[in-house]
């Protein structure tokens, strides 16, 4: 049943009939119900949707960095909807049947603050990281205050760790601890960082693949 509220001209909320109201990114809509195709898939179209629905699944595991620090938004585009589209056309590669992601291909952030200067991670004892890099504070925008961001992704159990202020950028290394339930799995790490205010971001860095310890 569907709901006005503040009277007649007031947001609709909820369906009548063949409409529907609801609140999309703070705008008040009322669309027609979607009607039930007769025509057949095609291949295509199939092979478009399994690209999407591997994306949205990688996406939705990182979606406060995503949703945050992935470009701009864009009028009634998101940084999300701009993350998806992005990693949909040049981050997936056909695999048999279906697709899988390509992880050098990923990226976390992106932004025009410069990034880290010649990141790399080291495996520890204790399914421990440790992200090392190289302060490149007064370059362009560069502070030692920027905040950096990690992500450890592991595929087989398709889960990702992250960090949103491992460090800032001053301090040239820092650790990360994982569960011990992945120790001895084979984990993708990238690195980003990002400006005390939340303002600025840098593009992320793919730091490869690395076996815990």
């Amino acid at each position: 049943m569907g709901k006005i509220f503040n009277g007649i001209l007031g947001r609709f909320s909820g369906k009548v009939g063949s409409i529907v109201g609801v609140n999309w990114r703070g705008l008040n809509i009322i669309r027609a119900l979607p009607k039930k195709s007769t025509r057949e898939v095609t291949v295509a179209q199939l092979f478009q949707r399994k690209k999407f629905a591997i994306v949205i699944r990688f996406l939705r595991l990182l979606k406060p960095i995503v949703g945050n620090y992935f470009g701009s938004n864009k009028g009634t585009n998101s940084r999300f909807n701009s993350a998806t589209s992005y990693h949909i056309k040049e981050a997936v590669t056909p695999v048999g049947d279906s697709f899988e992601i390509m992880f050098n291909k990923v990226e976390i952030t992106r932004g025009d603050l410069i990034g880290v200067q010649s990141p790399n991670v080291e495996a520890l004892p204790d399914t421990a990281l440790r992200f090392n890099w190289t302060d490149n504070s007064g370059q362009g925008q560069a502070k030692t205050t920027d905040r950096l961001i990690v992500v450890v992704y592991e595929p087989e159990t398709k889960t990702a760790k992250y960090s949103l202020n491992l460090g800032t950028r001053d301090l040239e290394t820092a650790d990360f601890v994982l569960p011990s339930v992945i120790s001895g799995a084979t984990v993708h790490c990238w690195i980003s960082i990002v400006s005390e205010n939340s303002k600025l971001v840098a593009t992320s860095e793919y730091l490869g693949s690395i076996v815990l310890t």
